[in-house]
């Protein structure tokens, strides 16, 4: 049985990074706010955040993977600003870990939520993931 550490509640890291032209609304198909920080970016940082947090500190061919995230993007910000990520353990089971999230730029928070992510064996989910795609070779949709 694969050894697994204990991940205390309450421990957190803090990322940043600064908004650059690939983060904002207009790569991600929002024209109309070109200088802005879009929402998928965000959410990119957050889960960034949460697998720094935790994926190093498990054994080799174990891994975490999203399962559910829930944000609220609350506030704009623009090209050139830094962003802040801090990312806290909410609650540990064993295998589902709980995340609580708060985005903040230099003025203040802009955004804040909650992810979850699952322990699991690399090699079984990538085998699960071939067995599904073979199930759709040769499909007529």
């Amino acid at each position: 049985m694969l050894e697994l550490p204990k991940i205390k509640n309450g421990t957190s890291i803090v990322i940043q990074r600064e908004i650059k032209e690939e983060d904002t609304a207009l790569n991600y198909g929002s024209g109309r706010l070109e200088n802005l920080l879009a929402t998928p970016s965000l959410i990119a940082l957050m889960i960034e955040g949460a697998v720094k947090l935790v994926d190093d500190k498990l054994p080799d061919g174990v891994i975490t993977v999203g399962k559910m995230i829930q944000i609220e993007h609350q506030k704009p910000t623009g090209l050139g600003a830094t962003v802040s990520v801090k990312v806290v353990v909410k609650e540990f089971d064993g295998a589902r870990i709980l995340f609580d999230i708060q985005a903040y730029d230099e003025i203040g928070m802009i955004g804040s939520g909650s992810h979850e992510r699952w322990i699991v064996n690399k090699n079984s989910l990538l085998q699960r993931a071939t067995e599904r795609a073979e199930k759709l070779k040769n499909k007529d949709f």
